[in-house]
């Protein structure tokens, strides 16, 4: 639900501000480079590993407040391919992102009274770890990574004169460093906000890090989520290199990348980099989530379909929503509501007019008996009611963030709120409490929280205004009627330097908790306003998964470093226009290298009405997101997939289909849980040598080798799809295959209802029947899709499949309920042989789950002298098996060069009754080609 409908008024505030010469230090006249560094004044071998340094300023300077004139460095190989580089005030504690909140390791608190003396200097200046070197310039001070492999330098802040920025800063409030790059690298990630030009960060466009509820329709504006880590691809020769750069610090920040450098500029905290050595997209990925924390296991059914709307206004709407769903045969697993539950707008209560609890406990019995699952929004501020328990219960806890000694009041739906302090202990024990007390009034099984940058409809310090009712009950609810004056008064509500806010320099308060509000333990918002979503997620994750021991779901606006082990993410406050469905896209692939993989936006958009034939469009792609919901605004006309025939019938194909991978995409979210793998992928992934799809973001992949090719274009019936080298399969119709032998663009017809889905040549992509909700999808019996290079004479194909009881809260092998599927196929001296490997295979043995149909994609022969072996055993009578042949069509080069005189053939293996938790082995000759 979004409140970002005050644009023009945030403009309008900020212009009087600058009228007033309240735009600060940044907007006016400040020199490129502002003083002259620091130096090293000793660095000596730390006992317990690393290396520990002194810094001191070389000529101070007041711009931006007084320099910090020593400071403590600390470096570190941590893993064999992660260096850390930790610079803070030698002769205080920081504000740092808390330790207990992220766990990592602690570098060596700063020394009081800093010698000032040159002593323990090293007399090398390079710092060896397995994959990385770290090295160093002592006056001014700069330092280096570079990659030990092939010695390529991945970070250099050392400055020179021919450069346009300067030697590193450290003030109180201003932070600032450079990098040096080089022209062709291949940048992604510094989000969150809404990219025009694509997945790949462009030279110039503003990139500004601070939790922020404008919505996502907004460009190049810091949004919901604060994630400062990027990571680089090059190509030197034919050879990809891939790493990321990690600068955990939660306060507010500018970075600008252009081309040849890039510039953080940061209000507060410390420089606390963590370098990722990758060399590839996915192990640096798998690097980053080892630190921040690798992805929550995610329940199977949230892998369905999901449909909400702010503006299901009683319980008989939503029964009529689940009602006809089913009469359209569109796959449905939850149902959500809005705050239209609410009493209201009180978190955690339950309108009795319109949602009484006995028919909304017997509509949650049938559908719970179905399978499908029922989802609520929960928004953090929590409403001034002297009567209401879920307050009373929070003051006599003191769990709320103070301003002035009192808890900090703003205004969101319910009217005036206070807002819960997450950092603190006693907010958490709270809060699972409240989660507590409305599970067993609601038997919901997830939460969506949302507004939690956090977002207020009002400025500055607030009170209930005694002449009025606030809010009326009349007109938009998110006008602020509280009464207010802004503070400008201290440093930390009016910094010294002016980040970008809301991507037109908006003061940092503004729409939020004002940035001198005190959290547990004097914690500042200053600092910790962009870890109050992240800190939600910790506390909800936590009491979700205490109530009844369930694998938990929670979907989150606001994220932080960290967020995914605790929870899905959708993009926010999205636009139903052409545009939007694109830029959808690299969102969604941005958080996956964020290591937040479950993440999707608002399908035909949040607002306003989308036309039919993009709610077409849309819910074909939005059927392959990770997370897949149709949601929209209170003041848009319904846009369910089955208000319109022709979008009904696209979402029965794109679905469907979905459905049968539903298999796969959960054996991709086990991955992502291990290693941190993001479900959808960039091209680059799983082709990071192929340049041209370095900036391809109107495609991408789900796992390693499913490419998906949607239509974003008004008015088209073709799409231009890029298909690096290999043979491509099409999932819709496997005959269709598609070689494209260099790597090239493809025109393929894709008529109203039709997406383009391939599979990639050396997979096997298991498969299952589909249905309309996935716990029945679930039983049905599996197909596995085996696929060659076109015409192969020998080749190899692999794939994966993992099974378990997805109530459990970890996902993992050993605990008797789960099963893990190596599949391998082999074609070799004209046979060919398809077996699996299995792991702990009791589980999927329980679940009467078998493998019924082979399908062998890519042969030059059709199949003969058929042998199989289950559970090490031949299997001697095989009367019921058939191995049927059917000639493929295979398109090379252009398509409408009307095909290939080569030919290849599907076999397609029937009448098989494989119980998926034993290990079977088939094999047989190919004969002459029909």
């Amino acid at each position: 639900m979004g409140s970002s409908s005050y644009r023009r008024c945030l403009l309008l505030l900020v212009s009087i501000l600058c009228i007033r010469g309240r735009c600060g230090a940044s907007a006016s006249v400040v020199p490129a480079k502002i003083g002259k560094g620091y130096r090293l004044i000793s660095i000596e071998e730390t006992p317990y590993g690393g290396l520990l340094g002194h810094l001191q300023v070389k000529q101070k300077n007041n711009v931006y407040g007084a320099d910090i004139p020593h400071l403590q460095i600390y470096v570190k190989h941590e893993t064999n391919d992660r260096l850390r580089v930790h610079i803070t005030d030698a002769e205080k504690q920081r504000w740092e992102v808390p330790y207990d909140l992220l766990p990592r390791e602690r570098p060596p608190q700063a020394k009081q009274a800093i010698g000032r003396s040159r002593k323990n200097l090293l007399t090398a200046s390079e710092y060896e770890g397995s994959e990385l070197i770290f090295s160093y310039t002592t006056d001014p001070f700069g330092f280096a990574v570079r990659r030990k492999s092939t010695g390529e330098t991945l970070f250099n802040t050392t400055a020179d004169h021919s450069d346009k920025y300067g030697n590193m800063l450290f003030k109180d409030q201003y932070l600032e460093i450079s990098t040096k790059l080089p022209e062709d690298a291949s940048l992604y990630g510094l989000g969150e906000n809404t990219q025009p030009h694509g997945i790949k960060l462009y030279p110039g466009d503003p990139y500004t890090l601070y939790t922020t509820d404008i919505s996502a329709i907004n460009l190049n504006a810091d949004l919901y989520g604060s994630h400062p880590v990027y990571m680089d691809l090059r190509n030197k020769g034919g050879k990809a290199y891939a790493h990321s750069v990690l600068l955990l610090n939660s306060n507010g920040m500018d970075v600008f990348y252009k081309g040849s450098s890039l510039t953080y500029k940061v209000i507060g905290g410390v420089f606390d980099f963590y370098f990722f050595g990758g060399p590839t997209p996915l192990a640096v990925v798998d690097q980053y989530t080892s630190l921040v924390g690798r992805p929550a296991p995610m329940p199977y059914w949230s892998l369905g379909f999901h449909q909400c709307r702010w503006g299901y206004h009683n319980l008989s709407v939503v029964e009529d929503v689940v009602e006809n769903y089913k009469k359209a045969k569109i796959p449905l697993d939850v149902i959500w509501t809005d705050d239209d539950h609410m009493d209201g707008h009180k978190d955690f209560t339950l309108n009795p007019v319109n949602y009484p609890r006995p028919k909304l406990l017997a509509f949650l019995n049938k559908i719970h008996d179905l399978g499908m699952k029922y989802i609520v929004i929960n928004d953090p501020g929590i409403g001034v009611n002297e009567s209401y328990g879920v307050y009373q219960r929070g003051m006599a806890n003191d769990v709320f963030i103070k301003h002035d000694g009192e808890p900090f009041l703003a205004q969101v739906w319910p009217g005036a709120v206070y807002f819960p302090d997450f950092l603190n202990p006693k907010t958490v024990a709270w809060w699972g409490d409240e989660i507590r007390r409305f599970h067993e009034l609601v038997p919901i099984d997830g939460l969506w929280i949302d507004m939690n940058e956090p977002s207020n409809f009002c400025n500055g310090k607030c009170t209930i205004p005694k002449d009025k009712v606030c809010p009326s009950g009349t007109g938009p609810g998110w006008i602020c009627c509280l009464d207010c004056k802004n503070i400008t008064s201290t440093r930390w509500d009016d910094p010294p330097y002016k980040i970008n806010a809301s991507g037109i320099g908006a003061p940092i308060g503004y729409k939020t908790i004002v940035t001198s509000a005190v959290h547990y333990n004097g914690v500042l918002e200053y600092d910790a306003h962009s870890l109050y979503g992240f800190s939600e997620a910790v506390a909800t994750h936590k009491a979700l998964q205490g109530l009844e021991g369930k694998r938990p779901f929670i979907l989150s606006r606001s994220t932080f470093v960290g967020s995914g082990k605790y929870a899905a993410h959708w993009t926010g406050d999205n636009k139903g226009t052409w545009d939007d469905i694109k830029y959808s896209i690299s969102t969604m692939l941005n958080f996956g290298i964020f290591g937040v993989p479950m993440v999707g936006s608002d399908i035909c958009g949040f607002y306003p009405a989308p036309t039919e034939e993009l709610c077409n469009r849309w819910i074909e792609l939005g059927a392959f997101y990770p997370f897949s919901r149709d949601h929209a605004n209170f003041y848009s006309p319904r846009q369910e997939l089955y208000q319109w025939d022709s979008v009904a019938k696209s979402a029965q194909n794109a679905l469907g289909m979905r459905y049968k991978l539903l298999p796969y995409l959960y054996t991709l979210n086990y991955e992502a849980h291990i290693s941190g793998a993001p479900i959808a992928r960039p091209l680059f992934f799983s082709f990071p040598t192929f340049t041209k799809c370095y900036e391809v973001s109107t495609q991408f992949l789900l796992g390693s080798s499913v490419l998906v090719s949607p239509v974003l274009d008004k008015g088209k019936t073709k799409v231009n799809a890029l298909f690096p080298p290999g043979t491509w399969y099409s999932l819709f119709d496997l005959k269709d295959t598609i070689v494209s032998d260099d790597g090239d663009y493809r025109s393929l017809d894709a008529p109203l209802h039709v997406i383009n889905v391939h599979v990639y040549q050396n997979t096997i992509l298991p498969m299952q029947q589909g249905g309309l909700i996935s716990k029945e999808a679930r039983m049905t019996p599996f197909t596995l899709i085996v696929t060659f290079p076109a015409g192969v004479t020998e080749g190899h194909a692999d794939g994966k499949l993992y099974l378990d009881d997805d109530e459990l809260p970890e996902m993992s092998l050993g605990n008797g309920y789960s099963t893990y599927v190596d599949f391998h196929a082999t074609v070799e001296n004209k046979t060919v042989k398809v077996w699996s490997e299995v792991m702990e295979g009791k589980y999927a043995l329980q679940k009467g789950w078998i493998v019924e149909n082979v399908k062998i994609l890519g042969l030059n022969g059709i199949g003969e002298s058929f042998h199989l072996e289950v559970g090490g055993n031949s299997v001697s009578d095989v009367s019921n098996v058939e191995l049927i042949a059917s000639e493929q069509r295979i398109y090379t080069d252009k398509l409408e060069d009307g095909g290939d005189t080569r030919k290849c053939m599907m076999i397609e293996v029937q009448g098989l009754d494989l119980p998926v938790g034993k290990n079977f082995a088939m094999s047989w000759k190919m004969g002459v080609h029909g």
